[in-house]
C-alpha cells in the first residue's frame, strides 16, 4: 500500500473503476501499473491546493499534468507536461523548444477533454494518446511518491515518481519547470 497523507489507497489494478477508460487500459498494459495505487477523493476537492490541504498531501508530492497545443507549418501538435505543484511549466521556453513548434499554448479545455477522453481537472499522463509526447520535469521523477490525476476528478493515482519516467512517450526534462516564488 502506498501511504501519502490521509489518502486511502488500493492497488490500481484492483480498482480500475476509479480511472477514466484510457487510464484503466494503460494501467493494465503498462508494467508501471503494477506500482500504481488509486485513491478515491471528493471530486469537489480535485484541484491541487484544495486536494493537498484536505488530504494532508505536501505540494511537493503532487504533480499537475497540463495539455499543450502547438503548431509548426500549419500542423497541430499536442503534448503534455507534468510538473510538481510547487512549480510552473516553462511552456514558452523549454516546452516550445522541445516540441519544435513556433507557437504554443495551453490547449483549450474542451479540446483537452475531448482528445484525452478524460475530465478537466483530472487529466493524467497515464493513458494519453500514443502520439502525444509527454514531458516530465526531472523533479517529479525524483519524488519517492507522487500524486497525479486519474483521468477523473473523483480519484487520484499515487506512484513512485521514477515509475512515471517509464511511461511510453515520456521524456524527462531538467528544468522543464520553474519554482513558484513564495
Amino acid at each position: 500500500m502506498a501511504t501519502l497523507g490521509t489518502l486511502a489507497t488500493h492497488p490500481a489494478r484492483d480498482r480500475l473503476d476509479l480511472f477514466a477508460s484510457p487510464t484503466s487500459a494503460a494501467l493494465q498494459q503498462w508494467p508501471g501499473g503494477a506500482e500504481a495505487y488509486g485513491a478515491e477523493i471528493d471530486p469537489g476537492l480535485a484541484d491541487t491546493a484544495a486536494f493537498c490541504e484536505a488530504y494532508d498531501v505536501p505540494l511537493e508530492a503532487s504533480a499537475n499534468c497540463v495539455v499543450l497545443a502547438g503548431k509548426r507549418e500549419g500542423v497541430e501538435r499536442m503534448a503534455a507536461c507534468v510538473v510538481l505543484a510547487t512549480t510552473r511549466a516553462d511552456v514558452n521556453g523549454v516546452a516550445r523548444r522541445r516540441l519544435d513548434v513556433r507557437k504554443i499554448s495551453f490547449a483549450p479545455m474542451d479540446v483537452a477533454v475531448e482528445r484525452s477522453d478524460m475530465e478537466y481537472g483530472g487529466i493524467t499522463p497515464v493513458g494519453l494518446p500514443a502520439d502525444w509526447p509527454i514531458l516530465i520535469d526531472a523533479r517529479v521523477v525524483e519524488q519517492p511518491l507522487v500524486v497525479i490525476g486519474s483521468g477523473l476528478r473523483r480519484s487520484k493515482i499515487v506512484l513512485p515518481g521514477a515509475v512515471l519516467a517509464t511511461l511510453p512517450g515520456v521524456e524527462v526534462v531538467t528544468d522543464l519547470a520553474r519554482e513558484i516564488p513564495a
